[in-house]
């Protein structure tokens, strides 16, 4: 039994010559390699790529959702910046057309302004240049309300015009506002001159956008296109103010297309030309009696 176990335990000699040579093998065959990579290093480079190569698609696959996700990230963010850009563009777009807006008006007013300043009439004692605050266009009365009354000298029968020409007469004065009578209106009567001729007439509103030329001598005389400007007659008006020409000949019916735009007076022009000493004052109210309060009423004489 002993002999046996002390048997076992002792190494095999073929295992023992292994152990001895593995060592002499290992240097030799690393000297070997030594050696042959010196001597072909194209043929380890070769190797070398072609594992690279062949570990390319792997890689490539591995990095793939990686910068597919970036790409994404990247995009949205983009979106994001150009929704906000887009906005910012949209609120200045908007500014913009509201000073747009205000520059447009301004300008009109500007020039409507300068337009008032380019015509003054001769014999003009007073003047003032007021805006047109309400337009009573109804079926039955053509006038116009100004912000200027009696506080800024205005006063009842004085010329309103524009740099175009007459557009019409004060009619009634408040404090601070007064009523232009158009020369469209209804009880609009205004005697004018027409034509190179000089025939005399009368212009009269009608509460439409032309007025009509009446008792004219001869209407054979009057030509679509004649001038007519007011006659001075009767103290009514100072004579040469421009008024309108000749737009229509209808057998009797003559009609003049005024020189301002009546339906679009945004500033007009307040002249004192003498107008309200020819005109009828207002009527005053009749008295009222101490005991009862009411109007007195003479009896009719039979």
């Amino acid at each position: 039994m002993r002999e046996r176990s002390e048997s076992t335990l002792r190494p095999s000699a073929s295992r023992l010559l292994a152990q001895r040579l593995a060592v002499p093998f290992l240097v030799i065959a690393s000297l070997l390699l030594i050696v042959l990579g010196k001597a072909d290093l194209i043929m380890f480079e070769r190797v070398r790529v072609a594992a690279t190569d062949l570990a390319a698609p792997v890689l490539a696959a591995l990095a793939s959702p990686a910068a597919s996700v970036a790409a994404g990230v990247s995009h949205v963010e983009g979106l994001f910046d150009l929704y906000q850009q887009n906005q910012r563009l949209r609120e200045e777009n908007e500014r913009l057309l509201q000073w747009q807006t205000v520059a447009r008006r301004l300008a009109a007013e500007n020039e409507q302004l300068r337009a008032l300043t380019r015509y003054q009439p001769s014999g003009a004692t007073f003047s003032i240049a007021a805006q047109v605050i309400a337009n009573s266009g109804g079926a039955f009365a053509r006038n116009v309300l100004i912000d200027a009354g009696a506080r800024d000298g205005v006063a009842r029968g004085q010329a309103a015009i524009t740099g175009e020409g007459l557009v019409g007469r004060v009619a009634e004065v408040g404090e601070r506002t007064a009523r232009i009578l158009l020369l469209s209106d209804l009880n609009s009567r205004i005697p004018v001159v027409v034509g190179a001729a000089g025939q005399h007439a009368v212009l009269a509103g009608d509460n439409s956008a032309e007025p009509l030329l009446l008792f004219l001598p001869g209407n054979g005389a009057v030509k679509i296109g004649d001038r007519v400007v007011t006659g001075g007659a009767e103290g009514v008006f100072p004579p040469d103010l421009p008024v309108g020409t000749v737009a229509s000949i209808d057998g009797n019916t003559v009609r003049v297309a005024p020189f301002a735009a009546l339906a679009r007076l945004d500033y007009l022009r307040v002249v004192d030309l003498g107008l309200s000493a020819f005109l009828p004052q207002p009527v005053a109210p009749p008295p009222v009696s101490r005991a009862g309060g009411k109007p007195r009423v003479n009896p009719i004489q039979r």
